[in-house]
């Protein structure tokens, strides 16, 4: 079966998806822009979102058999409660799963449970750039951009813009 063929499965991240999910986290941390951390987290960080996931903070996973593709989660916006109906989104997948729609099947997912929860309103997501794919996904999934902050992030050694994106459910 070709790699598009192959049938993906969607489902709620558990405790032993974390080293996967690290895995793929840390790979990111080391060789792009799509995080902005310089260092690789481990289990740790990926573990606590998995234990906290409830309502509307949720983490999902693609999987094919046993092996996990990418993740998406949604989480808080800012610690303030004016803020609780707004959700934070991204997605992060291994790097032989990119280009073949799992983003989008992930996204579809949790934006289809946000969707349901009638105290979420709004999410966010932020893309460093340039990522075309990464606005592509947006876009197809009725994000819309908002605005650009300019220079903000800082690593490999140049200075990276971030676009912000909005959606309204």
């Amino acid at each position: 079966m070709s790699p598009a063929a192959t049938a993906i499965t969607v489902r709620d991240a558990v405790a032993a998806d974390v080293p996967s999910m690290a895995s793929i986290y840390d790979e990111q941390a080391r060789t792009s822009v799509a995080t902005f951390d310089t260092e690789p987290r481990g289990a740790a960080y990926l573990g606590e979102k998995v234990a906290g996931a409830a309502g509307s903070d949720i983490v999902l996973v693609a999987v094919d058999g046993d092996e996990l593709l990418g993740y998406a989660f949604s989480g808080p916006f800012r610690p303030r409660p004016a803020y609780d109906g707004t959700k934070e989104v991204s997605v992060y997948l291994a790097e032989g799963a990119r280009g073949r729609g799992i983003a989008t099947q992930l996204y579809s997912a949790l934006l289809g449970r946000l969707d349901a929860l009638p105290d979420v309103h709004t999410q966010v997501a932020v893309i460093a750039l340039p990522n075309d794919a990464s606005v592509s996904l947006h876009r197809r999934h009725g994000f819309e951009q908002v605005g650009v902050l300019r220079e903000v992030g800082h690593k490999f050694g140049r200075y990276v813009d971030t676009a912000w994106y909005q959606r309204l459910g």
